[in-house]
């Protein structure tokens, strides 16, 4: 463990820890840190350092769902923190300055692109399946069968490679929550052609849920997800 300290005052521990930058926000001189166990399944978190003029150094540690701090934007006044969004997700955008510390600046919703449809869905351009969500009518279809599932199906698909095809053109891809592999693992397959999803999810109490019944899938989609279950087991 790596220890982040200023004049004997503990300020941060974690297998890694790093310096970031130094900016000014608000005329204050802020050193930006990240923080983090290590492991490639959840980024940093963000620790802030400043000292107010004739104060003690204070610190702060950004974090959005234990999984690393969002993405960070640096104006005169304020530090913005930006979250990540999964589809059906609506998170708050946070800022901090040295004056009123860290806040809510807003809440923001994940939103598919408008007017993008079936046919306008590339495969090869998505770095993890997830990304198919950004696709309008991928994203309705997807709002039908799963509801508020919407964003725990996707988060169990997070730690994912990319998609490979069936015999009949549709696409799929598995992956893991973040730390949970195996224990909480995502299918996802894509049929561009006849307009249909096909979801499982293996959660909590290791029995898969499926979107539609599994029962009702095409073969090649279903031996899909046996490939894919077999191999996370």
């Amino acid at each position: 463990e790596k220890v982040l300290a200023y004049d004997g005052k503990q300020l941060a521990t974690n297998y890694d820890v790093f310096f970031d930058k130094i900016v000014e926000v608000g005329g204050v001189k802020v050193a930006l840190f990240d923080v983090g166990d290590g492991g490639n399944q959840c980024g940093p978190a963000t620790v802030i350092v400043w000292k107010p003029e004739g104060g003690t150094v204070q610190s702060t540690t950004v974090e959005q769902d234990d999984c690393g701090a969002p993405p960070s934007a640096v104006s005169d006044n304020a530090i913005y923190f930006v979250p990540y969004l999964l589809p059906g997700d609506q998170k708050p955008a946070l800022q901090w300055s040295p004056t009123d510390g860290l806040t809510i600046s807003g809440n923001l919703t994940y939103m598919p692109e408008p007017g993008t449809d079936w046919k306008d869905i590339d495969p090869e351009k998505y770095q993890n399946i997830i990304d198919a969500f950004h696709n309008e009518a991928v994203y309705k279809e997807a709002e039908k069968l799963l509801g508020k599932d919407m964003p725990d199906m996707a988060t169990s698909l997070l730690v994912g490679g990319g998609t490979e095809k069936t015999a009949s053109g549709a696409f799929y891809a598995s992956g893991c929550v973040p730390h949970d592999c195996g224990g909480n693992d995502g299918f996802m397959a894509v049929d561009p052609a006849k307009h249909k999803l096909y979801f499982a999810r293996r959660g909590d109490n290791g029995e898969p849920n499926a979107w539609p019944a599994v029962a009702t899938w095409p073969a090649d989609i279903k031996e899909a997800l046996d490939k894919a279950q077999g191999s996370a087991n």
